[in-house]
């Protein structure tokens, strides 16, 4: 079993920034893809940023420019740079691990949240 164990958000005034980490523990991990997805209320969940264990990366459009996801394959440890925040960013960040074994873990969501 594959436990994600998020750190980081909280409250940021548009144009600042924040680094949401999420690191990845448990039993033969074999992680392929890592990443960030985000849901508000009343919305499905969205990709944010993903990032494969070659180094592919994948960003929603909104956040493209402003948001930078790297890992760390050696720790299982994936982080999000966040930029340039605005208020539509708000939301609860989850994180995401795909592994080679089929599996799909999410973490348990922090919260980001953007005043203007």
């Amino acid at each position: 079993q594959v436990q994600l164990v998020e750190s980081g958000g909280g409250l940021v005034q548009a144009g600042g920034s924040l680094r949401l980490s999420c690191a990845a523990s448990g039993s033969n991990i074999s992680p392929n893809a890592m990443g960030w997805h985000r849901q508000v209320p009343g919305k499905q969940r969205e990709l944010v940023a993903t990032m494969t264990s070659g180094g592919n990366t994948n960003y929603a459009d909104s956040v493209k420019g402003r948001f930078a996801i790297s890992r760390d394959n050696a720790k299982n440890t994936v982080s999000l740079q966040m930029n340039s925040l605005k208020p539509e960013d708000t939301g609860v960040y989850y994180c995401r691990l795909s592994d080679f074994l089929g599996g799909d873990y999410w973490g348990q969501g922090t919260q980001v949240t953007v005043s203007s």
